[in-house]
This record gives C-alpha cells, structure tokens and sequence, in this order.
C-alpha cells in the first residue's frame, strides 16, 4: 500500500559477522538484513511494529581490511551473571580471558535500506502512516534513540535521506546469508537464512527465510551471534 522507506547509512569500518564462522569474525560481502534492521531500530521503534527490510542497495565498492582486535575467549551465561551479582566478593578477570583475534572487515561502505513497516498485535488498529512519518522526521533530522552502528558498537554509522547515489555495477552470488534471528519462547536463537544474489548492486530480501529442511547445518556446532547488533 506504501512506497519503501528509505534511509541510507555509511561508515569507515562495518563487520556483518557471519555466525557460522566462530573464532574470528569474518563480514559478510554486504550489509545483511538483520544488521539493516538493528539500524532503523536504532533510529526509531516501537512495540507496536517492526521493520520488513525488502533490499539493500550497495552504494559504494566492496572493499576490505583486516584488523586485530582485543576480545575475550569466552560467553559469560546467565548463571554466572546471576552468580557475581549474588556473591559481591565473586570477580571476573577479564585479563585473564582475553585473547587478541583477527578481524576481516568492510570498509567505506554505503547502503540504502529499502523497508517496510507491519503492525504488530500490540499496534492492530493504529495508523502505519504516522509511525512511517515519525521515522522519516527522525531521519531527516539525524534524531536517533541510540548510535546506530555497523555491526559490531565500535563501527558507528552516519545516515541520512535517500541521495542521487546509484548503486555499483555488481553480480555476484553471496550464498546463503543471515535473514534474522528469532528468540523462541523456549529460550535461545534460531538463525533463519536465505539465498542471497547481488543483482547490479541490489540485494532483494524476500519476506519469508528458507525452511528448517532447506538448510543444512551442523549439530551442536553452538553458534550465536556475535552479542551486538544482528549482524
């Protein structure tokens, strides 16, 4: 009923950690929906929708860098968060947990986000026009609720209206990317992927994922995102 919203986001540094690899974090070629999503997020939310991004447009070349970066070798669970707060004398050394890992990242990037807004239960019976205005006013004020970022905090992400911009000139089959990640009622992460084709520059994300038996992946591997935005 809507033409998409529009906003582009850009940055020195991005890292669309792809899950599947554990150890050291490796980008995704191009901004991957989720992290697009976390973005608007970002900017502008409510409860009572949530974001469908329907394309991402690479507007600058995709370019690499690598860098080796401090982080710590392992997840602290919610046991052991229950845990430190209970016992005031109980510490976390994180020196003796860090480990310094290697990093391939993008670099100079520039998107354009292409989305929709549904309503959600909580907002059936609410105007989507006004929560698409609100979000348009936000962009075109550079208002934002929290610093939007590139995948991981440290990559902040400078956004704006639609520009003359136009996206390269670029083909390239990226495989099987992240679509997003839902949080079932019976705890965890479910990670849900699709088919991704970079089609001159254009990467279409459809509505739905690919199905659990389209997918294969290996079991008990314990993957997680990377803790940040989805990226």
């Amino acid at each position: 009923m809507f033409p998409d919203l529009v906003v582009e986001v850009a940055g020195p540094l991005a890292c669309f950690t792809r899950p599947e690899l554990k150890v050291e974090r490796v980008s995704y070629p191009v901004m991957s929906p989720s992290a697009a999503t976390g973005v608007l997020e970002a900017i502008f939310w409510k409860p009572e929708f949530q974001y469908v991004v329907r394309a991402i447009e690479v507007l600058a070349p995709i370019e690499w860098t690598s860098i080796r970066r401090n982080e710590v070798k392992s997840v602290i669970t919610a046991g052991e968060v229950a845990a430190l707060r209970k016992n005031p004398g109980r510490r976390y050394d994180v020196e003796t947990d860090r480990d310094q890992r290697n990093s391939m990242l993008l670099r100079d990037v520039h998107y354009r986000i292409r989305a929709q807004i549904v309503l959600t239960e909580r907002g059936q019976g609410q105007r989507e026009e006004k929560y698409r205005e609100q979000l348009r006013r936000r962009v075109d004020k550079g208002a934002c609720f929290a610093q939007p970022f590139l995948g991981c905090r440290e990559f902040s992400a400078s956004f704006g209206p639609q520009t003359d911009a136009t996206p390269i000139s670029r083909d390239e089959d990226l495989g099987v990317m992240l679509h997003s990640i839902a949080y079932p009622a019976s705890g965890g992460e479910q990670y849900r992927w699709f088919h991704a084709q970079l089609d001159q520059g254009v990467l279409k994300v459809p509505k739905r994922p690919l199905g659990a038996s389209e997918v294969a992946m290996p079991a008990g591997s314990g993957w997680r995102a990377d803790g940040d935005q989805a990226g």
